[in-house]
């Protein structure tokens, strides 16, 4: 029996204020609509997620590469003035976490979350700015603990973030599913940390092959939790 939900807090729970991205590279006399950087975003993190790639960066180092492989995606060559659009979005990431826009699903799925009596546990990397971000949202309170692996010193895939988290929340790895959308950093890692289920949030149905349970939004992750049993 589940009784513990640990959720990526990236492409999960929050995604990139596409709007801002786009004011940001306007501003260098690039016009790109938030809408299309917003339908890349799934492809160009299906590009980073490969086991090769993962085991020779970090999240910060990925983050660039994530950016780049938007513009990549959108037709914008890099440039000046890409660059000069990427480093005061940096800026206000450092500063802020530029990962601030809420899809309208993501609290009634929290709420559902906790209607069932399941223990929410944020397990992220992050920058060291997830709790000040979570705070601004309006999203903290619905969580027992928040992981920022900046605030660790050691971020997913490795299986010690996830150690952290189960002694942090008071959990056990036989009773909690982790929920992210990256194979590589979530499912791997999960699986590595002894959890008992692995869940892959796969927005663009990239990963067809995929050997785990797959969700194509986190509002599908109720009918999951029917099919496993755990009461609502």
């Amino acid at each position: 029996m589940i009784d513990t939900l640990f959720l990526d807090a990236g492409g999960v729970l929050v995604h990139p204020s596409w709007s801002r991205v786009s004011d940001a590279l306007a501003r260098e006399g690039i016009a790109v609509d938030a809408r299309r950087l917003a339908a890349a975003e799934p492809h160009a993190m299906r590009v980073l997620d490969e086991s090769v790639i993962i085991g020779a960066t970090d999240d910060q180092r990925r983050g660039w590469m994530f950016f780049n492989l938007i513009l990549e995606q959108v037709g914008v060559p890099r440039s000046p003035r890409t660059e000069a659009a990427l480093e005061a979005l940096g800026a206000y990431h450092r500063e802020h976490n530029l990962w601030e826009h809420v899809e309208d699903e993501v609290v009634p799925a929290l709420e559902g979350f906790r209607a069932r009596g399941l223990r929410l546990v944020v397990v992220s990397n992050a920058n060291g700015r997830l709790g000040h971000l979570f705070d601004r949202l309006g999203l903290a309170r619905w969580f027992d603990a928040l992981l920022d692996s900046h605030d660790w010193g050691v971020e997913k895939p490795d299986p010690r973030l996830f150690h952290h988290a189960l002694a942090r929340s008071g959990a056990s790895a036989e009773r909690t599913a982790h929920v992210g959308d990256l194979y590589h950093v979530d499912v791997a890692g999960a699986r590595g940390a002894g959890l008992a289920h692995a869940v892959l949030v796969d927005a663009a149905g990239l990963y067809p092959d995929a050997d785990c349970p797959r969700v194509g939004r986190l509002s599908e992750l109720s009918a999951w939790l029917d099919g496993i049993g755990v009461p609502g």
